[in-house]
């Protein structure tokens, strides 16, 4: 699925904010020791979805009871759901010139990944840093999806047609009002 931008112009899926603080001394830490073994653009997109997929836990399967939301926290305490953990991604991303932007599927809830916008590629393509089990085998691909889930139409799943720069209000506002994560968990937001 090709997600919609919400403009045309890539700066905003450049810019910083208080979710996606790419400014921030650990997001620019971590993506300069993630460059430093990846100096390619494309190479390093890869190394940085592996390293928010593989050493960031999800906090469901890892049962750390933590929320969080702003990119620099999910690297502090190394824990989030799917929200966060595209949160991250995006702010590494972009850290390092990388037009990335938030989109979404739902699954009876909304599930949150995220779309790169790489030099010498004609087309947005989604990524899933969620986090791979059994089950799961979400993978770096610029040309074919490899995501944790595909929604199932006979189920009511789809794909948020949405490629957004910034996090929608449904979705920060479940994160930061959550006291847990199973108080998150009863708050999910269903629709965008």
């Amino acid at each position: 699925m090709q997600p919609k931008p919400e403009t045309s112009d890539l700066t905003p899926y450049l810019a910083a904010d208080t979710v996606i603080d790419h400014h921030h001394p650990l997001v620019r830490e971590t993506a300069a020791k993630l460059r430093a073994e990846a100096p390619e653009l494309h190479d390093y997109a890869r190394v940085a979805f592996e390293f928010v997929r593989d050493t960031i836990p999800h906090s469901d399967d890892s049962g750390d009871l933590r929320v969080t939301w702003r990119a620099s926290d999910v690297l502090a305490c190394g824990t989030g759901i799917c929200y966060a953990k595209a949160h991250a991604l995006t702010a590494l991303l972009r850290a390092e010139g990388i037009p990335t932007g938030l989109c979404y599927q739902f699954l009876g809830v909304v599930h949150g990944l995220v779309a790169v916008r790489l030099p010498g590629h004609d087309r947005w393509a989604r990524q899933d840093p969620r986090g791979n089990k059994p089950g799961v085998d979400a993978q770096f691909s610029l040309a074919e999806e490899r995501l944790a889930w595909v929604p199932d139409p006979a189920e009511g799943e789809f794909d948020f047609p949405t490629l957004y720069a910034a996090t929608p209000a449904p979705v920060l506002e479940c994160l930061q009002q959550a006291t847990d994560r199973p108080h998150l968990w009863r708050t999910l937001p269903t629709t965008l």
